[in-house]
C-alpha cells in the first residue's frame, strides 16, 4: 500500500497537490487516476479529491478518464516566469553565494570559462570574515586544469571539445604540486563529471584549496562554476567532505531557483 514518509509538519494536502502539478508537467501526455497514483506512490482515494478541486479551479482538465494541465495552470506559470525574469539571475546567483558563504565560512567565487576556452575567470566574490582566509580580485584568470572551478567546467564540455583541449593543453606547474600529467588531469576530470563536484589543494596557488560544482539555467545551460576557496590547512584537517557536500547542496539550489530541473534518469 502507498505510504507517506514526508515529515508529518508537511502540509500534505499541498505538497500532493504541487506533486500532481508536476507530474502533469513532466508527462508528455495525459495521465489516469491510476498513473498518477503509482508516480507520486499516493493512494487514488486522496489523489481523486485533489484532482476534483484542481479542476474546479481550472488548474487540470479532465477527459475520457484522463487529466491535464488546465487553463490556470499555464496562467501561473506564465506569472512565475515573469517575475523570474524581473528578479535578476544575478540576484539569486549572488543571494546563494551568501548563503554559501554564511555556511561554509569561507570565501566563495563564482567563475566563467573564457572564450579563449583555456581559462576560467573569476567574476564574482563573497570573502570569508576569518582573518585568515583566501583572497582574490575580481578579474583574475587562472588556468582550467589546475583549479576546482576549470575542472567542473571541463567536465560539462562535450567529448570532442574536452579531447581538443587535452591536444592542445601544455600544463605548467604553479606550485609544486600543480599535476601535470595529462592522463590523472583527464582522470580528475572525469571523476568531477562522475561526483558533480571538484576539489583541489596546491594545484593553482600554494596554501589555497577549491571546491566547486556547476550552476545551470533555466534551458540547461552551464553558467558558470560556484566555488568554494579556503586555506589548504583548513581543507586537508577535516573540511574536504563537508565543503564538497555544502557546495553542491547550493549549486543544487541556485540552479533549481533560476528555473534548471535536472533531467530524469532512465
Amino acid at each position: 500500500m502507498p505510504t507517506d514518509d514526508r515529515p508529518s509538519n508537511s502540509p500534505q494536502s499541498v505538497t500532493r497537490v504541487i506533486q500532481i502539478l508536476e507530474a502533469l508537467c513532466a508527462s508528455p501526455a495525459p495521465l489516469s487516476l491510476a498513473q498518477i497514483s503509482r508516480t507520486l506512490d499516493a493512494p487514488k482515494s486522496s489523489l481523486a479529491a485533489l484532482l476534483r478541486g484542481l479542476a474546479e479551479a481550472d488548474f487540470v482538465v479532465s477527459s475520457d478518464s484522463v487529466f491535464r494541465l488546465g487553463p490556470a495552470a499555464y496562467g501561473l506559470g506564465s506569472a512565475l516566469l515573469e517575475a523570474r525574469r524581473n528578479l535578476q539571475s544575478s540576484d539569486l546567483l549572488r543571494e546563494g553565494m551568501r548563503r554559501l558563504a554564511e555556511r561554509s565560512k569561507e570565501t566563495v567565487l563564482f567563475g566563467v570559462r573564457d572564450a579563449d576556452g583555456s581559462s576560467l575567470t573569476y567574476v564574482d566574490v563573497i570573502e570569508s570574515r576569518n582573518a585568515v582566509r583566501f583572497a582574490i580580485a575580481l578579474g583574475d584568470r587562472r588556468p582550467l586544469y589546475c583549479t576546482a572551478g576549470g575542472r567542473v567546467l571541463l567536465a560539462a564540455l562535450p567529448e570532442s571539445e574536452l579531447r581538443a583541449y587535452w591536444r592542445a593543453l601544455k600544463p605548467q606547474p604553479r606550485t609544486p604540486d600543480t599535476e601535470t600529467d595529462k592522463r590523472r588531469l583527464a582522470d580528475a576530470v572525469a571523476q568531477a563529471r562522475s561526483s558533480g563536484v571538484a576539489q583541489t589543494v596546491d594545484q593553482a596557488a600554494d596554501g589555497a584549496a577549491g571546491t566547486a560544482s556547476l550552476i545551470f539555467d533555466a534551458a540547461g545551460q552551464v553558467l558558470g562554476a560556484l566555488i568554494v576557496a579556503a586555506p589548504s590547512s583548513r581543507v586537508i584537517k577535516g573540511r574536504s567532505e563537508e565543503l564538497s557536500k555544502l557546495v553542491v547542496e547550493e549549486a543544487s539550489l541556485i540552479s533549481a531557483t533560476l528555473g534548471y530541473r535536472k533531467p530524469k534518469r532512465g
